[in-house]
């Protein structure tokens, strides 16, 4: 197991004995000039395991996290079962100890009124609704026998994000560069977008949780200024700004040598990323040297932020050295006309979603990035109506059963893991648990899931809590 604890009290008496140390080299590119660049070359953030577990298939990821609870009923589960039961009640012996949140007991089975069909070699079925997807379906996984612990957005958006339904935790993008640091010199680690609504679980999702704040996943936008505050306000030169740097600097070195508190050196490396950003952020959302083919592909309108633009800045992000990407798109949670709410939703979605890994394997670095779409939870076979709240022909929350799927580096695309019961209520072959989904991801990156922790609070912490079984079946 890997022990942490040399971030706790040993740093500090390292940071004081050393003088500084590490943190002298992360302002080297800063105060050792007689003047501050733009193009100050960083080295890459070294990852805090000494070695890996395992060969890694994949150097990074990127996740499409699909907010709201995408119904897999209507996307990816084909049921001909639900067709024949339409609008009858669901057998009690289905619903024998299960909470359900906004329906009742007695609510109606509901057919999904889209069409599905065969695609790819591998034959894989898909929705109407994902006319896209299919065209890269023999490179994809897709995972029918998801399960969670959550059946409300905030608590099932975090423990997809953090392992845990606690407030507080390290997100997997936090985990991932805590153990491998970040190939990038001018952008950070762990980079978030969004592109749609507010997120329920906020920013637990993408925290660092117990970790060093240096780990927490920066947010990004789309156009304009990349990332607030990084650019100068009127009438502040470089000049000015070189001074009033090297002053915070010397102070937050001197603060460090008297506490020696890590998070000074977080603070240290911050404003030393701010610096640099300032250069490399607008490049990197700055689309105008990319082919009108490729803005074709994801479907972009180059004047208008989406989460096609976003999906095309993940491919530039990870194509500059960033570990782990997430995109969040809150569009998702239709507890009335579903089919008419995913089919808005499929229509921002898919054809992003599947350029994204075209693109990807195109530029060969498909085969070492892996590329996961999900939602938190699934939606039920039961129709939610409620006059009341103007609610009909919805689908509520369910943790049961719900699908993702991923593609690239280390997966064995082209295969379908899993199933669920006649309805689509309980899965019936292969469960796959949140928990066993993040340690196949360390899986896949060399890291054994049991082996990456952090002493917190007198024991060790890990992504995947005390569970966790990498699912073999994906890998390639």
């Amino acid at each position: 197991m890997h022990d942490s604890t040399e971030l706790n009290i040993p740093r500090r008496f390292f940071f004081r004995e050393c003088q500084f140390g590490v943190a002298s080299f992360a302002l080297a590119s800063l105060l050792g000039a007689k003047t501050l660049r733009p193009d100050t070359v960083a080295a890459p953030h070294t990852g805090k395991l000494p070695s890996l577990h395992f060969a890694p298939r994949a150097k990074r990821v990127i996740f499409l996290f699909m907010a709201g609870g995408p119904s897999q009923l209507d996307l990816f589960d084909e049921k001909p079962s639900l067709q024949k039961h339409d609008g009858k009640p669901v057998p009690a012996t289905i619903l024998k100890g299960q909470d359900l949140p906004f329906i009742e007991s007695d609510a109606a089975l509901m057919a999904s009124p889209v069409k599905f069909n065969r695609h790819g070699q591998c034959g894989t079925r898909l929705s109407e609704l994902l006319p896209h997807l299919g065209k890269i379906v023999d490179d994809i996984a897709v995972v029918r026998s998801m399960h969670t612990n959550a059946f409300n957005h905030a608590p099932a958006q975090i423990f997809l994000s953090t392992g845990h339904l606690q407030l507080g935790r390290p997100s997997m993008g936090s985990w991932i560069t805590y153990g491998l640091g970040s190939e990038a010199t001018s952008l950070p680690a762990f980079v978030v977008m969004n592109s749609a609504g507010s997120l329920s679980g906020g920013a637990a999702c993408f925290g660092h949780g117990f970790l060093p704040s240096s780990y927490q996943g920066v947010p990004f936008h789309s156009r304009g200024t990349p990332v607030l505050y990084t650019q100068n306000p009127p009438g502040y030169d470089r000049e000015l700004q070189r001074d009033s740097l090297r002053l915070i600097n010397q102070l937050n070195r001197d603060r460090l040598a008297k506490v020696g508190d890590p998070e000074i050196t977080t603070r240290i490396e911050a404003y030393e990323m701010a610096f640099r950003l300032q250069a490399s952020a607008p490049e990197l959302v700055d689309i105008a040297s990319e082919s009108q083919d490729t803005l074709d592909m994801y479907g972009i309108d180059s004047q208008k932020p989406s989460f096609g633009r976003n999906c095309l800045l993940a491919r530039r992000l990870v194509e500059r050295g960033v570990r782990f990407v997430c995109l969040f798109h809150q569009g998702w949670d239709h507890h009335s006309n579903v089919v008419g709410g995913h089919r808005n939703a499929c229509a921002v979605t898919d054809q992003p979603a599947t350029a994204l890994v075209q693109d990807l394997k195109q530029r060969g670095l498909l085969e070492d990035t892996v590329v996961l779409w999900s939602g938190e939870f699934g939606r039920t076979p039961m129709a939610e109506r409620n006059p009341a709240l103007g609610r009909d022909r919805g689908r509520d929350h369910h943790p049961n059963a719900f699908t993702s799927w991923l593609a690239g580096g280390g997966i064995r695309g082209g295969q379908t893991i899993g199933k669920t019961d006649d309805l689509g209520y309980h899965v019936s072959e292969d469960p796959v648990h949140v928990h066993d989904l993040q340690a196949t991801l360390l899986r896949l990156l060399g890291i054994d899931h049991t082996r990456l922790t952090f002493r917190h609070q007198g024991r060790p912490f890990r992504l995947t809590d005390v569970d966790g079984t990498v699912i073999t079946k994906l890998l390639a």
